[in-house]
């Protein structure tokens, strides 16, 4: 089933705001300073390809750089690829076969919000009970 929800996921969501997330990356890249933000654009925009099967988890509890960093993005990146995932969220809800899909682009507005100190792994590798952030 999550290799099904993937596909359409891909050509319907996926694809473009896997672009949307690599761009910002690259963006992110060209200014050296800004290179953690630009692998964390990256790593969102991998995992915005094809979400089914995965899940975002804490790191580490965030510190001050961890902090400072997100609220940076929030301002630069970060709530254009929110809207970006209600925008596509919104004709996806409007299908009654694409709810699912829905819900996945509202699940990646938070770590799309604030992508450091958050870890993109496999549902099989989390412990029995958890949820990921």
């Amino acid at each position: 089933m999550r290799t099904l929800l993937n596909i359409i996921w891909f050509i319907f969501s996926g694809l473009w705001l896997a672009l949307g997330y690599w761009a910002a990356g690259i963006i992110a890249c060209i200014f050296i300073v800004t290179i953690p933000w630009g692998i964390a654009s990256f790593r969102i925009g991998n995992y915005a390809l094809w979400p089914f099967g995965r899940e975002v988890i804490e790191t580490r509890p965030a510190g001050v750089a961890t902090t400072l960093g997100n609220i940076i993005w929030l301002i630069v990146a970060g709530v254009w690829l929110a809207i970006g995932h209600v925008v596509t969220s919104i004709p996806l809800f409007i299908s009654i076969i694409g709810i699912p899909l829905g819900w996945a682009n509202i699940k990646l507005i938070p770590v799309s919000l604030m992508p450091l100190g958050k870890k993109i792994v496999d549902s099989d590798q989390l412990m029995p009970g958890y949820r990921g952030a």
